[in-house]
């Protein structure tokens, strides 16, 4: 009986409209960021997460079109005058508007499989607790904006409650992080640990996760925010409104103070399975980390390659292995990971996959950044190499120096040509030692060093 009053209701009502709305908004933004996910579930996970700065204030708009239904028809005050409770007449549209708002994110989700599961070689768990706490966003701002709706039932608040909480979702965790700021521009003071109460998460690094932990607080406190809406939608008197409210002061109460500071980026945990090493072994060894394991028979031509190449130049002392490196551009994974780099082992950059869920670095490509890496070693000296490397390269594959397109200046350039003219100069024995103490002075971070084997006489 109950769901028969329920599917009345939806039918009857601007349910349909609103939820076609946010599955169209939602499909727009999933669609037009697919290289951000493809090939990784946590990350089909965030970005469905972050539709949610726009997909909560339009939820929150048609609870509040939704909730307004009695006085736009004029028939409030019969309502009011009946002994049926008015929670009664309100729990059958809110429950068939939280289940709309479910399937809508779901769908939302589901809009980004094609692009993920052909490739993703890997599916954390975590994917399910963070795509759950995106769901539940939606239905806490759809039963909150119901209940603002019947307490303000006039046409601007639906627009008005769009606006606000746009503007909040998007502006004050950004405001409130960088407050945290020096003038320097150097973070004095982490992200308080009420930012992670906003469900929206913009980005993360392919080998870190949210821990169970954080998306079970989020699930808690939107649980309460939730109730909180659904008892607003029914309160009638000060009393039962100051009681509705209850819920929410005690689930911010309870997960703020167990919630991690530092935002998104200061709770987001190392993913141990995304960066062990899965690897081809019919040949000379070439690893990439499990979260990109869709990438190893891409990885593995170019790779073996580079190898035969440095071997052949550089007898003895040639790295044996390849493998893909498990730091990204905010350097927070290489101290979780523990990695130590071996001078046998040619570390090389996470490759950025396109939006097929494939890399979009071409086989050559591929190869020129695996002959620059043969020369890198990450060191502390904040020295530039990549002249260095560049003449080394080129010494190499018996070519020129490659210093990239335009951003180089010329008198580098005429720099960097000398430096390989003197070298390829020398009697061949005398190169080819340079060039492994080179290296060798690379991988030891003696920068100076490295510089002064390929620059020989050069300033």
């Amino acid at each position: 009986m109950t769901g028969r009053i329920m599917r009345i209701e939806v039918r009857r009502s601007a349910v349909p409209g609103i939820a076609l709305l946010l599955v169209i908004v939602g499909a727009a933004l999933m669609l037009t960021v697919t290289g951000g996910y493809a090939g990784r579930w946590t990350q089909l996970a965030v970005y469905a997460r972050s539709t949610l700065m726009m997909l909560m204030p339009l939820a929150l708009a048609g609870g509040a079109w939704l909730g307004r239904r009695d006085r736009r028809h004029r028939v409030d005050e019969l309502f009011g005058t009946t002994v049926r409770p008015r929670w009664r007449r309100s729990v059958p549209l809110a429950a068939g508007y939280a289940l709309a708002l479910v399937t809508v994110y779901l769908l939302t989700f589901l809009l980004g499989i094609p692009w993920v599961a052909p490739s993703a070689g890997y599916f954390p768990v975590s994917t399910i607790p963070i795509t759950a706490v995106g769901a539940l966003a939606l239905v806490a701002a759809g039963w909150l904006g119901m209940a603002a709706g019947r307490a303000v039932p006039r046409v601007a608040t639906a627009p008005v409650l769009a606006v606000v909480a746009f503007a909040v979702l998007t502006f004050v965790p950004d405001y409130v992080s960088m407050s945290g700021y020096d003038e320097n521009f150097v973070k004095v003071r982490p992200d308080p640990a009420a930012l992670l109460l906003a469900p929206a998460i913009n980005s993360l690094n392919d080998f870190k996760t949210i821990p169970s932990s954080v998306s079970l607080l989020q699930a808690l406190w939107l649980a309460a925010l939730a109730t909180t809406g659904l008892l607003l939608l029914g309160a009638v008197g000060r009393r039962a409104v100051a009681l509705a409210v209850l819920p929410a002061v005690v689930g911010a109460a309870v997960a703020v103070p167990l919630l991690p500071t530092g935002g998104y980026s200061g709770s987001a945990v190392l993913d141990p399975a995304a960066v062990e090493l899965v690897c081809d072994d019919d040949g000379p060894q070439v690893c990439v980390t499990r979260a990109h394991a869709a990438l190893l028979p891409e990885v593995v031509g170019p790779a073996r390659k580079t190898l035969a190449l440095i071997d052949a130049k550089l007898p003895g002392t040639a790295p044996t292995r390849v493998e893909e490196g498990r730091q990204l551009v905010d350097n927070t994974v290489r101290s979780d990971a523990n990695h130590v780099r071996d001078d046998g082992t040619l570390v090389f950059d996470a490759l950025s996959i396109g939006w097929t869920g494939f890399s979009d670095v071409s086989p050559d490509e591929l190869s020129a950044a695996l002959l620059d890496a043969a020369w890198w070693r990450e060191c502390e000296t904040g020295y530039p190499t990549f002249l260095a490397r560049a003449v080394a390269v080129a010494w190499l594959t018996g070519g020129q120096p490659d210093l990239g397109r335009g951003s180089t200046a010329p008198e580098e350039r005429e720099k960097a040509d000398a430096a390989l003219r003197e070298l390829r100069n020398l009697p061949s024995d005398e190169q080819r030692k340079r060039v492994q103490a080179a290296r060798a002075a690379a991988l030891g971070c003696e920068i100076d060093r490295f510089h002064s084997l390929l620059f020989l006489a050069q300033p």
